[in-house]
């Protein structure tokens, strides 16, 4: 064990650490040029790839890192930055471990204590990430070491040392970052040197938009085609191409806009001697870097400039908190330690002190003394999710510092969340230490809040990234780790590579195996107080006797980690059902969301939406795409129609010929056709029994869907064609193809052969030689393939209906004379194939790079925007896309986590809606925006109160008379009663007053064909009625108790 002030031996420190940053831009302020030949694991750096990128993934990569104090926070900061792949980190702390550190520190344990911090946990950290170098140091913080890094972050490091450093840094071109928790109050300052420079802001694609005219003149007005809504903002700039006719605006540098609308804006440019303006243009808005300066540490503490607001409640705290955190350093310096909990004479010190510094101050503060003599009293604890959430901001910003992507924080940014705390005050007894890993935790919140946090029934709906990081949590603050207590996690995933660059508790040795258990098993190394019970099951109605009212009703708290809004909306129902507080977060790359869900006291999750994607119309997909997402959701349609839908369909008549035939005849429509067209292609037209013949069928498609296509379409509509009302027909947003030629030199022509041609052997599970492997062969071999020449076809229908949902189907007089004959070649095909005959469908599966999907389906997509003049992609913008994969990281992961578990001590507290906070933050911008849940709609009739929380429940085996006399006695006039879809009551049907006196148990179960567990002991029904003017009411839900 390296002793305080010694070097540790050369060995324990990463190989190649660059000497210094370099000053050139293109070295990204120094952490290095990005090397074009560097390799990406894209299969494990999937998610990450679609926030960062390549480049700015390939500069982080040659980044040096130096973290000091492996605290709550250093240990956070560290898992973030390991995970993203810097070229490596190395871990610097003077302080042995305590038993206390295990309330924040994920990677320690009580066989640690005593042991140093990086040294203790240096293992655990490099089993994240074996591609990042990890080493330990307690060594002097002088020039000789800090000239190996490109980034330095300080935690618990003294104030007047922390200047010493920064001081080296900021004029050796080393990023520094200072980053303090202390209680449930933080402080971040960022120096990246006096010309540090921005490549990409805010890491937003650029805004882009169709041209439909310019009208030339000084400004020059342009409107864009009306499918989609223009994105500029005045002042922006934007770039042209294949502009027709005004060519000047063509590749020119960028111009400004202003007067921008919806469809339209102004370019601040004089084109009155410009050639006139024929057609088409694609306008794009010009993303320009941006170069900021610094100051260093001790200027920004005498000169702090603007803060980064979270909170707009508290537009004064920063500051406040800025001279806060100076007294408490002078605090720290003179004592050796920080304030006591509890202690009033040391709040009254630092009270003093802060009185003194803002006195001294240029521009003073306004002193709010009862926050400070909270952040005296919370001072000495590391509290894990304030870890948590800081974890996660300062690693953003040292990737920043290493990509010089996303804007830095410039350069304060102070957090509380005083509202987490108890609002009484707590006695010394309450906040005395008890010896145990939750020390901090007690001084803050108080022995009392800490068993009652132990004795939580809590369930956590999901453990993926989200999952991983709330278990960690929860093991650390001691949630369920107590008698009583217990954890409920369920997942019905398993792991995959790509989950490793972010779900932190999970290794490679783990792929294939339950997310849920996995996890649960890492949280319990943790902690092993902790109760848990891990379960597979997804949550959702055919779960309900799994997850039964008794569950329900027995949880404390329900957390959500989910990463789909339907399975949100359906857990958010249950706990609105059951009255149960939840606690909801989201992630989408850099943004993140949180939302209190809290019962009587919110509106749920539930009440406001977002609306729907907008989806491509049916025609632009299939003849007319303008943009390479049109012809990747076309390539995975084909795809999917291809290789999983018609071989799943055939299995289907495989299975049972004479019930699927019987079917077929009974409906003998077009639908029913066209579906017998598909079977027959896959089992007889199109079935292959060797590879050279999935070869051919793989030229012949080529063939069918990049020439001979597009060769009709533009035979049934020239280039010269005009629509009925005498326009161009070929007029924006549409696109003029071109058919493409196959040829077996053209490498993305080779490679989507190989792979369809290899998966159409996969439906039939033929055995694949070995030259399968070689595109080229492949290649080779297609183009002795006969392809029979195009020939026109007249009067051929093309849907050009943008509100068309489906594409033209032929129709015939003869559907019944047509599906005879379908259904006679099926017959015929039956007496070829043995026994129990079975197709192999392919499933669409875009993580794994092997299986040839990607490939398929990037060729595919490339091949129709070489046929539209559509700029093409690689194989992973194809699989972002095509993949539909969410971008995530685990930067803000970790922040999301933080700031719910921070909720968590408020709702155990039952504090009041002004209490809480909803989050929506961007770690890019960095943006913070807090707010008060919104409450919930009320509703009141004479003396009834209700809101979406209530279910009005009734007593006893009641008919339906007793119903309508229970609303009659509060003067509502019940008209009718529904089950589910089922009609119990309603009193403008007079055979339903035969149904007054029977039971509402019985009805529920003949009328609504509702099976009513025998675990369950009430039933709900829907109640319409009307107030004593006879105007409807909206009532709650109401419960029939009838056992």
């Amino acid at each position: 064990m390296s002793k305080r002030g010694t070097r540790v031996p050369a060995q324990d420190l990463p190989d190649s650490k660059k000497s210094k940053m370099t000053s050139s831009s293109d070295a990204a302020n120094g952490a290095g040029p990005a090397s074009p030949t560097m390799e990406i694991d894209e299969d494990l750096h999937s998610r990450q790839l679609a926030v960062y990128g390549k480049e700015s993934m390939r500069r982080m990569a040659t980044c040096n890192v130096l973290i000091c104090g492996l605290g709550g926070l250093g240990v956070e900061v560290a898992k973030n930055v390991v995970l993203a792949g810097v070229k490596s980190i190395t871990l610097h702390d003077r302080a042995d471990t305590q038993l206390r550190d295990l309330g924040s520190q994920f990677y320690l344990t009580p066989a640690d204590v005593g042991r140093n911090r990086a040294e203790a946990c240096r293992d655990a950290i490099q089993e994240l990430n074996p591609a990042v170098p990890v080493a330990a140091s307690s060594a002097a913080l002088e020039p000789s070491l800090l000239a190996q890094f490109q980034v330095v972050v300080a935690t618990e490091l003294p104030l007047a040392e922390s200047i010493r450093v920064d001081e080296w840094c900021h004029s050796h071109g080393v990023a520094f970052i200072k980053a303090d928790v202390r209680g449930v109050f933080a402080q971040v300052f960022c120096d990246f040197g006096p010309a540090f420079q921005v490549l990409d802001v805010d890491g937003e694609e650029p805004h882009a938009g169709i041209v439909a005219g310019i009208t030339p003149g000084n400004p020059t007005l342009v409107t864009a085609v009306e499918d989609e809504r223009l994105e500029f903002q005045d002042g922006e700039e934007v770039t042209f191409v294949e502009v027709a006719g005004m060519t000047e605006l063509n590749n020119r540098a960028p111009i400004r806009v202003k007067n921008c609308k919806a469809h339209s804006f102004e370019l601040d440019i004089d084109s009155t001697g410009f050639s006139p303006y024929q057609s088409g243009g694609i306008v794009t808005q010009h993303k320009s870097g941006k170069v900021l300066a610094f100051k260093t540490l001790a200027q920004a503490l005498a000169d702090p400039g603007e803060f980064l607001l979270t909170d707009f409640a508290k537009l004064d705290r920063s500051a406040l908190l800025h001279v806060g955190f100076q007294a408490l350093h002078a605090f720290q310096a003179e004592h050796g330690r920080f304030p006591e909990p509890g202690s009033q004479a040391d709040a009254d010190q630092l009270v003093a002190k802060a009185a003194a510094i803002n006195e001294a101050a240029a521009e003073k503060a306004e002193l709010d003394e009862g926050v400070l003599r909270k952040l005296a009293g919370t001072a000495r604890a590391t509290l894990n999710p304030m870890a948590a959430m800081f974890g996660g901001v300062v690693g953003q910003e040292v990737v920043k510092a290493a990509s010089a992507k996303f804007h830095p924080l410039h350069q304060w940014l102070y957090f509380d969340s005083i509202e987490s705390l108890p609002d009484a005050p707590l006695s010394a007894e309450e906040v005395a230490p008890q010896g145990t890993r939750y020390d901090d935790s007690i001084a803050v919140f108080g022995r009392s809040l800490q068993d009652k946090m132990a004795g939580l029934k809590m369930f956590l709906v999901g453990a993926g990234a989200l999952g991983c990081e709330f278990l960690k949590n929860f093991a650390l603050m001691g949630v369920a780790c107590g008698e009583g207590g217990l954890l409920t996690v369920t997942d019905d995933d398993t792991i995959e590579k790509s989950n490793l660059s972010r779900q932190f508790l999970f290794r490679d040795w783990n792929i294939g195996a339950p997310k849920s258990t996995c996890a649960s098993e890492a949280a319990a190394r943790i902690n092993p107080d902790l109760k848990l019970r891990a379960l597979q099951n997804r949550v959702s109605p055919e779960t309900e006797d799994v997850f039964d009212d008794a569950f329900w009703g027995g949880l404390d708290v329900v957390v959500n980690a989910l990463d789909n809004v339907n399975a949100r909306l359906y857990v958010d129902s249950r706990c609105v059902y059951f009255c149960r507080p939840l606690l909801e977060s989201g992630t989408l790359g850099t943004k993140c969301n949180t939302q209190m869900v809290v019962p009587r006291l919110t509106e749920n999750y539930g009440a406001s939406r977002d609306p729907p994607e907008k989806q491509a119309p049916m025609c632009t997909l299939h003849s007319f795409p303008h943009n390479i997402h049109h012809c990747l959701t076309y390539a995975r349609s084909e795809f999917e129609g291809l290789l999983e839908k018609t071989p799943a369909e055939a299995n289907a008549f495989l299975a049972d010929p004479e019930k699927y035939i019987s079917s077929a005849k009974s409906s003998s429509d077009a639908a029913a056709r066209e579906q017998l067209q598909r079977v027959v292609e896959v089992l007889v037209a199109e079935r292959c029994t060797s590879f050279e013949e999935c070869i051919t069928w793989a030229r012949t498609k080529f063939q069918q869907q990049f020439y001979d296509r597009i060769a009709q379409l533009v035979f049934t509509f020239p280039e010269d064609a005009k629509t009925s009302t005498g326009a161009l027909f070929w007029s924006p947003p549409k696109r003029f193809p071109t058919p493409v030629a196959f040829s077996p030199d053209d490498a993305s022509h080779a490679a989507f052969l190989q792979a369809a041609a290899i998966l159409k052997a996969q439906v039939y599970n033929l055995t694949l030689p070995d030259w399968a492997a070689d595109a080229a062969k492949v290649a080779a071999a297609a183009a002795a393939v006969e392809v029979p020449p195009f020939v026109p076809r007249e009067n051929m229908k093309i849907e050009t209906d943008p509100k068309a949902q489906a594409p033209v189907s032929d129709s015939y007089a003869h559907e019944d004379q047509i599906i005879d004959d379908l259904i006679s070649q099926l017959r015929e095909a039956l007496t070829g194939l043995p026994p129990g005959a079975q197709l192999n469908p392919i499933p669409f599966e875009k993580d794994d790079d092997t299986n040839y999907h990607m490939q398929f389906i990037a060729g595919c997509a490339n091949m129709r925007a070489r046929n539209y003049a559509i700029p093409e992609v690689d194989k992973l913008q194809a699989k972002l896309i095509a993949g539909r994969i969410i971008p995530a990281i685990a930067t803000t992961t970790a922040m999301a986590t933080g700031l719910v578990c921070l909720e968590l001590y408020k709702v155990i507290q039952d504090k009041p809606v002004e209490a809480y906070r909803n989050t929506f933050a961007n770690l890019a911008l960095p943006l913070f925006a807090m707010a008060e849940p919104i409450p919930p709609k009320a509703f009141e009739f004479n003396d009834l109160r209700w809101s979406l929380w209530d279910r009005w429940v009734l007593q006893g085996d009641l008919t339906v008379q007793q119903v309508l006399d229970w609303f009659k006695q509060r003067s509502l006039e019940a008209y009718s009663i529904s089950c589910g879809q089922a009609l119990i009551y309603n009193n403008i049907f007079p055979k339903h007053k035969e149904r007054l006196g029977k039971r509402m148990s019985e009805l529920v179960q003949t009328v609504a064909k509702m099976e009513i567990p025998a675990s369950r002991s009430h039933f709900d029904v829907v109640v319409a009625c009307e107030d004593e003017e006879g105007e409807d009411l909206d009532v709650p839900l109401v419960s029939i108790q009838f056992r």
